[in-house]
């Protein structure tokens, strides 16, 4: 990596641009900005004298926690998944275009989708999502596991380096009894609560056997982390971002998560019925594979690293972390 973008630097950042030939020497940079509180990496809106549009950088590191490494190409794959689904309308609605992409920088530019906002206010109460919302996420999700196969494309969609990143911090780290996260920094007693499930032997074999199934190839391009911070409202209806996590694999994962944040967000039941009831199981898919790895979703966003906004006091935690073992075990 030669080039690190710096949202301060304009001048520098207008020199890269005009360099690669992605603005005009008439261009020039007005403003950079985060648009949104990303995790993994270096994102800005910028805004031109002609118009604006999303820098997008991936370093070594995971950009919310430099002390996490991460795969360095993890843009270029979410690049490269964009470019892929370009092929099918029904996906090409729901994600923003690939302008450019610098693949010994790890840099991408990326249509602005204009005002938007993720869907994180889930989390909080009294809030919801509208059924022509839920519809799209879902349309998404049915062409994305059926209409694109292993055989479709000759991009190398393993991306094994961040499924090896996810699965240590899905199904491994949340269940360490000593990984230097003091859970009550979050919730009081939360770190007490999570002994009983760091500790017991038949639930963490049950989610060794579920992680040995996300870890192996599978037959479904999948999204890799379908939750609310990948959903957002546009005034062109709801999009979907950052699918650095894509992977061939079982279709089962994107769902499980998607219905493992309902839960979180404590949207009513209903919700998880149309979910259910509106995707489209592709062949040999398994419904007792999805309900594990709900439970574990919602177990590791509980008490792993990857920490949501959530309003919930203790007491609703262990009701979910009970459940969350019921449907593991």
């Amino acid at each position: 990596m030669q080039y690190l973008l710096n949202g301060e630097d304009l001048k520098g950042m207008r020199h890269y641009l005009v360099s690669r030939q992605w603005i005009g020497p008439d261009e020039t940079l007005i403003s950079a900005r985060k648009p949104g509180e990303g995790n993994m990496n270096y994102t800005i809106r910028i805004r031109t004298n002609f118009r604006t549009f999303i820098l997008k950088q991936s370093r070594n590191y995971v950009e919310k926690y430099p002390q996490i490494p991460a795969p360095v190409d993890r843009a270029i794959i979410e690049g490269r998944f964009y470019d892929h689904i370009q092929q099918h309308a029904d996906l090409r609605r729901y994600t923003p275009e690939v302008m450019y992409m610098d693949e010994e920088n790890s840099i991408l530019m990326l249509e602005d989708l204009g005002d938007s906002f993720d869907y994180t206010s889930l989390y909080q109460p009294n809030t919801g999502i509208s059924r022509e919302d839920l519809n799209s996420l879902i349309s998404f999700l049915n062409v994305l596991h059926h209409e694109i196969s292993p055989d479709d494309t000759t991009t190398d969609f393993s991306n094994r380096d961040m499924r090896a990143l996810n699965g240590e911090h899905i199904f491994r780290y949340p269940f360490m009894v000593d990984n230097g996260f003091d859970l009550d920094t979050v919730t009081k007693g939360l770190q007490t609560l999570s002994m009983e499930y760091k500790t017991d032997d038949i639930l963490l074999k049950a989610i060794a056997r579920l992680e040995q199934i996300y870890q192996a190839d599978g037959p479904h391009l999948l999204h890799g982390d379908f939750y609310p911070g990948s959903w957002l409202s546009t005034l062109d209806g709801v999009k979907v971002i950052d699918p650095e996590f894509g992977f061939f694999g079982p279709a089962e994962f994107d769902l499980s998560v998607m219905i493992a944040h309902t839960y979180l967000a404590g949207l009513d039941e209903d919700i998880r019925t149309i979910i259910q009831s509106t995707y489209v199981p592709p062949s040999g898919y398994s419904s007792s594979l999805t309900e594990g790895l709900v439970g574990v979703e919602i177990l590791r966003r509980l008490i792993g690293l990857a920490q949501l906004p959530l309003s919930l006091s203790l007491s609703q935690k262990e009701g979910l972390m009970k459940l969350a073992k019921e449907m593991i075990v």
